[in-house]
């Protein structure tokens, strides 16, 4: 018989998850039933204020096993508290390499509703190049646009040129910003401050792809009238079902390393 999984979590991503899971088989249950569940599967990113997951750990059944994403100290403590062992599905590198796929394609999307002119032959910056400014500049010049990275590192700047784009130091970003007609961020940092964002073509748009806080000065952009735009957990938003899958396949991964599954 296989083992019972309990999904925790109403948003679309963690539904696709549940569908993956019983797609192959596995029965899956919410979280009334997670007294019997072997596995319980909660969101990314796992939030530690919610009283409900002190309930749903305090209901666990002994040997249960719970999987979250970007597991806060908070959260282990209350997990060490109710006795159930948890891991960190995110801490996987093939999740969050797979994950970049929804992002730049959520961004690009941004992308096309939010400028007034065509991707195809518009000059745009992607700042950062790290996992996901590799996922969303090559998917931006493969439509057609004239990509520029900025990066601070020497070697990043190498990357992006091995693959056909062009990259300047970040220093130079006053000068590049000021020909753009459209980007992205990834830099978790204040990078973005209000003389860069003054140098900004009206109505051009940019998407913070960076975590929170992420790399824009909000308040200027609001003054300025900058089209900045925060783009949070894409994945679930862009293509839930897909981030879903790829949450599910990763669990059953993890799993199967421990010997849990057959």
């Amino acid at each position: 018989m296989k083992k019972i999984f309990s999904v925790i979590g109403e948003d679309e991503r963690q539904q696709g998850a549940a569908r993956y899971l019983a797609s192959l088989g596995y029965p899956v249950a919410g979280p009334s039933e997670v007294y019997r569940a072997d596995y319980i599967l909660l969101p990314l990113p796992l939030d530690p204020d919610r009283e409900a997951l002190a309930h749903i750990l305090e209901a666990a059944r002994p040997g249960a096993l719970a999987l979250g994403g970007k597991i806060s100290p908070q959260v282990y403590a209350q997990a060490r508290q109710a006795g159930v062992e948890i891991l960190d599905y995110y801490d996987r590198e093939e999740l969050v390499l797979l994950n970049v796929v929804p992002t730049a394609e959520g961004c690009l999307e941004i992308l096309l509703r939010e400028m007034a002119v065509t991707l195809w032959e518009s000059p745009v910056t992607v700042l950062g190049y790290g996992r996901v400014g590799q996922g969303v500049a090559p998917r931006l010049a493969a439509l057609g646009a004239r990509v520029t990275v900025a990066a601070r590192s020497p070697a990043a700047r190498a990357l992006a040129r091995s693959q056909g784009l062009a990259a300047v130091p970040l220093d130079r970003l006053p000068e590049t910003l000021k020909s753009r007609l459209g980007g992205g961020n990834t830099i978790p940092a204040p990078v973005l401050t209000q003389e860069l964002l003054a140098l900004l073509a009206p109505g051009c748009p940019g998407v913070d792809l960076a975590s929170r806080p992420g790399g824009v000065d909000w308040a200027a952009a609001t003054r300025l009238g900058v089209k900045a735009i925060q783009a949070l957990s894409l994945p679930a938003r862009s293509a839930p079902e897909t981030a879903g899958a790829l949450v599910a396949q990763t669990v059953l991964t993890m799993l199967k390393e421990k010997g849990e599954l057959l």
